[in-house]
């Protein structure tokens, strides 16, 4: 396989027809057999992968320009809350809080380091982001719809039964709210580049949604909504929910006899 063709492999399982801005081809390669998959991926990766005979390198966080282009599929946040009835204007402004802030947060980062490191290297180099948290996504949308929810806690439970959960070190996490709480109407937050935080999640709150599930939340954001809005916060884990997506994927390339070692994720 080349890199071209292990990328419309992950667009192909998450029903994309095009690369999103957070992901890319950064190093091409083709005959590839060996691969080195990891959430993070930095120059000591490169090198782990040379030494262990690795022709490629698949990062799942974005790098180069993807890094850059990152704060365009923050977007999708806007389709999933006018999906749950929040009002455009209120769904634009709390989306546009969320762009600038990670886009002033990612503006002085060194994207160029690690790909310059892959090239100058010769080890072919991609990342692929949100097609695998759309694989990921629909596994817990189909986890969710099997399950019998009512509560709170029947939701904690459905997830937490899934392999990379009661193989994961941290737990689900109930953030605000009460595991007795009628789970109501619920809100995945997730496969949207990262979560919501404050101006998201409020948004949701303020307009009819009771349940609201995100992968991760920085605290000074889940400070600002307890103190600011009601409502049930589940919080998934990073590793575990990211997790979920990049196993299907990894099946695909197995199948297709390519052998692939992995960091940093948990696999079932």
């Amino acid at each position: 396989m080349n890199t071209e063709e292990i990328m419309h492999v992950a667009l192909s399982k998450a029903g994309m027809k095009e690369i999103p801005a957070d992901s890319g081809i950064h190093v091409s390669g083709k005959n590839l057999r060996k691969v080195l998959f990891s959430l993070d991926v930095t120059n000591s990766e490169l090198l782990l992968a040379k030494s262990l005979g690795c022709d490629l390198v698949i990062a799942h966080h974005p790098l180069g320009d993807a890094s850059i282009n990152f704060p365009k599929v923050l977007w999708r946040h806007l389709d999933f809350l006018l999906e749950h009835g929040v009002p455009k204007p209120v769904a634009e402004e709390a989306v546009k809080q969320l762009v600038e802030r990670i886009e002033v947060r990612g503006h002085p980062a060194n994207y160029l380091h690690v790909v310059s490191a892959a090239r100058a290297m010769g080890m072919p180099l991609m990342n692929i982001h949100l097609p695998l948290d759309q694989i990921g996504r629909q596994v817990l949308l189909d986890t969710l719809q099997k399950a019998k929810i009512r509560t709170v806690k029947d939701v904690i439970q459905a997830f937490a039964a899934l392999p990379e959960f009661r193989k994961a070190s941290t737990r689900v996490a109930l953030r605000m709210g009460s595991e007795e709480n009628q789970a109501g109407n619920i809100a995945l937050v997730f496969a949207a580049g990262t979560n919501g935080g404050y101006p998201v999640a409020r948004a949701y709150f303020d307009h009819g949604v009771d349940s609201i599930i995100y992968l991760h939340i920085d605290y000074e954001e889940l400070r600002k909504l307890r103190e600011n809005s009601r409502g049930n916060l589940i919080v998934l884990g990073h590793v575990a929910g990211d997790s979920i997506g990049i196993n299907v994927f990894l099946r695909e390339l197995r199948v297709r006899g390519l052998e692939a070692i992995t960091i940093g994720v948990i696999e079932p």
